[in-house]
């Protein structure tokens, strides 16, 4: 396993050295140790068994970082499209001119919303481009600004605008009796914030041990479902109506806690008649669940328990992941999951310790107190071309391909793409590389030849998290780490021989330059007359920082940090926020989904998306050890779906949806739940990878919901059948 592998001594061969440093591919952020031979290539990673928060752990992608920067594929020098289609290289300075050139006369002709930037999933945790980015479309002008966030579980941000937040923060992680987990997997995925993050397994297995109870819902018995005190395994897409009948068997018990609703809460009774037409029998016969299950999960998650002569109120918080995030009506289902824990009380009260009052990032007040709903989508005064509001200053990624290919004159013309392959993680990939290739510039920084990539009139080539400096994100540190954590990794490896690599950071500032622009990053004015130097940008940013950036940096791998101790605040005087529990358009699409009526498909499967221990998302996926672990992207059904069609595990079959179709190779797994079909997304079907992009069985209009033009991306009907030989 991934654990143990992590967990041993890297001895390093005769002449070789060790180096510290840390991934970057994902919020975990483990330490590693690499060994780099007297070349200066590194020929082996462990993980960091001295790192106090991952604690030697480290997961298959981290451990073979080293191929990515050594790789055959890497791209070492600008490439420039020519007229043929072919890439051709060419200097920087010439590639930087053109593109300041071309992007200038987009703004000066059509204005600055013409321009656009997308940001990748290895964007989050590269700490200077992923400030960078909006700081050059803030100083352009420009409202264009897409990431994966806004296509990947974007009802998060929906839920916090319509339903409200509480400014004290949740339960955390390490004070929690119980967790509920929808839909998600973070022992693969590390990805779930209400979790610790490093070292999964084994943070897993500590909380168990001090009596943390874990209630998991999802189609598949996944690896985090293994841990699971009570394991719910429903259709997928079938989450809201699971969630309502919880919460109405909460409500009627009087389980919820009734004091924080009569402060701070809005619709309660609202929600309460919504949810009655959504009982036991109803939600199991339709979600395909024993009903005693649905009463169970209710009880472990909210029922208080006895302390002595009086009832204690349980902590822990229930969360969510792709699963509910990328199904039908995900805006409701997440708004289901949070109502869990708005109606049960699950956040931090006044006088609560603040376990991760934060590093590297300003020290913010935590209030007792509800952070109103104010749904800025309905009052965005710039649109996207496409109709659709922004949520927290980003557009729609679910919307990009109208907003380039809508006849308007505000539509999208020119794009930069930071560290993302948004042609993959878009639905309906054909709609993506349309518009992707519509577009009159297309800019991609990353250092491979991705899907997008090869749609892009300039490819730059940026330096790789080893030759980087690099430091632990500060705008979510005091979510995905339960103490005070901080990382600082220097450079420990130099480009290949040859190379002519710039820092992500430093490509935006470069065309900034030339195109007269005067950059800022936290209301502080960047030098433009010199590049500036990657060390005084983090001082920069980290000028407020509870720990200056010196000391962070002084701490070799990385360090719990003595802060001074944090708690939660009293409300502010006259705070009048309440949560809105029950807004029209909810309590509207909970009545759609009581009056849905099922109409099955003879023979369909329901597709399931699922995550992968060995990728993220789009990225690496041609790595040897990769490769030779994933060489393509499996279709996973229940044994006994495959042989009721005939179909061997290793044989290639067709599946096709209402808007595509692809062909993958099967693969039984045990832990699905008969009638489900699961593969992951991101997958890149070049001609002869074997892979399967499903993304080519989505759409971008059928079922996109409008408020975020979330596709559908999971939850939807397949057939399959073989394929002839």
């Amino acid at each position: 396993m991934d654990e143990e592998r992590a967990g041993s001594t890297l001895r390093p061969a005769e002449g070789n050295r060790i180096a510290q440093s840390a991934c970057r591919l994902c919020a975990g952020m483990c330490g590693l140790d690499v060994e780099i031979d007297p070349q200066g290539r590194a020929v082996a990673i462990r993980g960091d068994r001295r790192n106090p928060v991952s604690r030697g752990y480290a997961c298959i992608k981290g451990l073979t970082l080293h191929e990515a920067h050594h790789s055959e594929r890497r791209i070492l020098r600008p490439l420039r499209r020519q007229e043929d289609g072919s890439f051709a290289e060419v200097g920087w300075a010439e590639a930087l001119d053109d593109i300041a050139a071309r992007l200038s006369a987009l703004v000066r002709d059509h204005g600055p919303d013409s321009v656009g930037a997308f940001k990748g999933t290895l964007n989050y945790s590269n700490f200077l481009s992923n400030a960078m980015l909006p700081a050059f479309l803030s100083a352009l002008g420009s409202t264009a600004y897409y990431s994966t966030m806004t296509v990947d579980q974007s009802a998060k941000w929906v839920n916090v605008e319509r339903l409200g937040a509480w400014a004290g923060g949740k339960d955390p992680f390490v004070l929690s009796d119980v967790l509920m987990m929808i839909g998600t997997n973070p022992i693969v995925s590390l990805s779930t914030f209400n979790f610790q993050l490093q070292n999964p397994v084994k943070s897993m297995r500590e909380a168990r041990a001090r009596g943390l109870k874990l209630i998991v819902i999802d189609p598949r018995r996944t690896e985090t479902a293994r841990h699971a005190d009570l394991f719910i395994q429903p259709l997928p897409g079938e989450d809201p109506t699971v969630l309502a009948a919880i919460l109405r068997i909460i409500l009627a018990e009087g389980w919820h806690d009734p004091e924080f609703c009569e402060r701070h809460v809005d619709g309660l009774e609202a929600l309460r008649a919504a949810v009655e037409p959504f009982d036991e029998a109803y939600a199991a016969a339709r979600a395909a669940v024993d009903p005693a299950l649905l009463r169970a999960a209710a009880e472990l998650f909210a029922r208080p328990v006895a302390d002595g002569a009086v009832l204690r109120r349980k902590r822990g918080t229930a969360a969510s992941g792709t699963g509910p995030n990328m199904a039908p009506h995900s805006n409701l289902a997440e708004h289901l999951v949070e109502a869990l824990n708005v109606v049960c009380g699950r956040y931090a009260r006044e006088g609560d310790p603040v376990v991760n009052p934060g590093v590297v990032g300003p020290r913010q007040p935590r209030l007792a107190q509800v952070v109103p709903p104010r749904r800025g989508w309905e009052h965005d005064p710039q649109p996207a071309p496409s109709g659709f509001g922004r949520i927290f200053g980003e557009r729609m990624s679910g919307a990009l391909p109208d907003d380039v290919l809508t006849d308007a004159p505000n539509r999208l013309r020119a794009m930069i793409v930071a560290a993302g392959n948004p042609v993959l993680a878009l639905p309906q990939t054909a709609a993506a590389q349309q518009a992707f290739a519509a577009l009159d510039l297309l800019v991609v920084i990353d250092p491979f030849l991705t899907a997008t990539a090869r749609l892009a009139d300039y490819v730059l080539p940026p330096r790789m998290v080893f030759e980087r400096h690099e430091l632990s994100g500060r705008d979510y540190e005091a979510i995905v780490t339960f103490s005070p954590f901080a990382h600082y990794t220097a450079p420990i490896l130099s480009p290949p021989e040859g190379a002519e690599v710039e820092d992500d950071w430093a490509i935006l500032w470069e065309i900034a330059s030339r195109m007269g622009l005067s950059l800022s990053i936290d209301g502080e004015p960047i030098d433009m007359a010199r590049r500036p130097d990657p060390l005084a940008l983090m001082e920069l940013m980290t000028r407020r920082s509870t720990i200056p950036f010196d000391v962070v940096r002084a701490a070799e791998r990385g360090a719990v940090f003595a802060v001074p101790p944090q708690r939660v605040e009293p409300a502010v005087p006259g705070a009048t926020g309440r949560f809105a529990l029950a807004p029209a358009d909810v309590i509207a699409e909970l009545a759609e989904v009581r009056d849905e009526v099922a109409s099955p498909v003879p023979g369909a499967l329901r597709f399931a998306c699922r995550r992968m221990r060995e990728v993220q998302n789009t990225a690496y996926h041609h790595l040897p050890t990769i490769a030779q672990r994933v060489p393509f992207n499996p279709a996973f059904l229940h044994p006994d779906d495959l042989s009721a069609r005939s179909i061997a595990p290793g044989e290639r079959i067709c599946i096709s949806s209402a808007h595509g179709e692809v062909i993958a190779v099967a693969r039984a797994d045990p832990d699905l739940r008969p009638g489900v079909l699961a593969m992951a997304h991101g997958w890149d079907d070049l001609p002869g990878s074997g892979a399967a992009n499903v993304n080519r069985l989505t759409s971008t209009r059928i079922g996109r919901d409008p408020i975020n033009a979330m596709p559908v991306l999971t939850a939807f009907d397949v057939m399959v059948a073989p394929v002839e030989a």
